[in-house]
């Protein structure tokens, strides 16, 4: 399986930089990691509505432009189904039961996806209730796809 995470905007803290790596060096195992980060469109200190769907708009075309052919897209958004951590591990097995080997997971900029991507999706997930910074949702990705992997695999990880 090949998971790519298309997130807008760099990881800048050392710490979200280290935890990324431990995870992926985790992940390296069980699938095939790939981040691509896409430029984080300027905003003004507080945007408007209007330049709000522009800035997402712009970040929106930056995606699609990093998109492969033939990927299952699953955007996170608030709107998108919860899953327990099991559920999740549910998901992405019958994902590859379907067949469906490249999985891409979109993480919106500061102000979140642009609605067509998340309308576009094939699936929309909720990783929380709960407001994070969009570099954060990042190593949460990560962190619930490694254990995704231990629940698939039948292996042991602390709960």
């Amino acid at each position: 399986m090949n998971i790519h995470i298309i997130a807008v905007g760099k990881l800048k803290e050392d710490y979200l930089k280290d935890a990324q790596k431990e995870y992926l060096k985790r992940l390296s195992r069980f699938c095939k990691v790939n981040i691509v980060e896409v430029d984080e469109e300027k905003a003004p200190e507080n945007p408007s509505p209007a330049q709000e769907e522009k800035i997402k708009a712009k970040e929106a075309e930056r995606i699609r432009k990093a998109l492969g052919k033939n990927t299952t897209v699953i955007a996170l958004a608030l709107e998108g189904q919860e899953w327990t951590s099991v559920g999740f591990s549910q998901q992405l097995k019958h994902l590859m039961v379907e067949g469906k080997s490249d999985i891409a997971f979109l993480i919106g900029g500061s102000i979140g996806l642009d609605s067509s991507l998340i309308k576009e999706a094939d699936l929309r997930f909720c990783l929380s209730k709960l407001t994070f910074p969009h570099q954060l949702a990042r190593i949460i990705l990560l962190e619930q796809t490694y254990r995704a992997f231990k629940i698939m695999n039948g292996e042991t990880y602390h709960k």
